[in-house]
């Protein structure tokens, strides 16, 4: 059981890492890009991408802390009510269980045995378990998602800052383009790994998004630049 929760919870930790990293990477190459399009001037460009990386570093560190916070919060909310169901009604909850098992196909007998077993062993955890589909004890990390959040967002900003910087002016707004949609593919690719999901669809999807958003930015920037703001 604890290394299975040690699993859960260094997985949480690479999931929050993963998102991090790729909202450094596409809201700082938007915010670069953007204010490219409407200066050259360098030290603007980055001093604004420092501004956008310091915000979203504290801005996805605490969304983390919050989501992740509140679930187990609900999750302990669900705890309590069970312990009250099962104190109140033990009846009501132990032929949940046993109906829920004989849906899934396993007999009459068997699935009355079953369920005996499981709620002398625990039935607190059974029942929570079979009704909310959680385990109770698994509960995320939210200081572990924070801190991997507030890490790895800086990380991915650095990639269009440098990118922007290093580069030659006449090349750099297009290097840094293409230099984020590789990364972006990494790291869409990562996300869609670690969660099951379809990796060419998550992929491209990411992809997409980072081009929207590089181009969305840069236009508003041409835009004020033009107006001679």
């Amino acid at each position: 059981m604890k290394e299975k929760n040690n699993l859960i919870q260094r997985n949480n930790i690479v999931r929050a890492s993963i998102m991090g990293a790729n909202d450094g990477i596409i809201s700082i190459a938007g915010i670069v890009i953007g204010v490219s399009g409407a200066t050259s001037h360098i030290g603007t460009i980055l001093l604004a991408g420092f501004a956008g990386t310091l915000a979203g570093t504290v801005s996805m560190a605490m969304g983390e802390y919050v989501s992740v916070s509140s679930q187990r919060d609900a999750q302990e909310k669900i705890i309590q009510e069970q312990k009250v169901a099962l104190a109140t009604n033990y009846q009501n909850e132990f032929d949940f269980v046993y109906q829920k098992y004989r849906a899934d196909g396993i007999s009459n007998e068997l699935a009355h045995k079953a369920t005996d077993e499981m709620m002398k062993k625990d039935a607190l955890a059974t029942t929570v378990r079979e009704r909310h589909g959680f385990t109770i004890g698994q509960e995320l990390s939210a200081k572990g998602a924070a801190i991997a959040s507030m890490l790895s967002f800086p990380t991915g900003a650095l990639l269009p800052m440098l990118a922007i910087s290093l580069i030659p002016k006449s090349w750099s707004a297009l290097a840094t383009f293409i230099s984020v949609l590789i990364a972006l593919g990494f790291t869409g690719y990562a996300a869609a790994y670690l969660n099951g999901a379809d990796k060419k669809h998550a992929t491209f999807r990411n992809i997409i998004a980072g081009i929207l958003t590089m181009l969305v930015t840069y236009v508003v920037g041409l835009l004020f630049k033009q107006g001679g703001l």
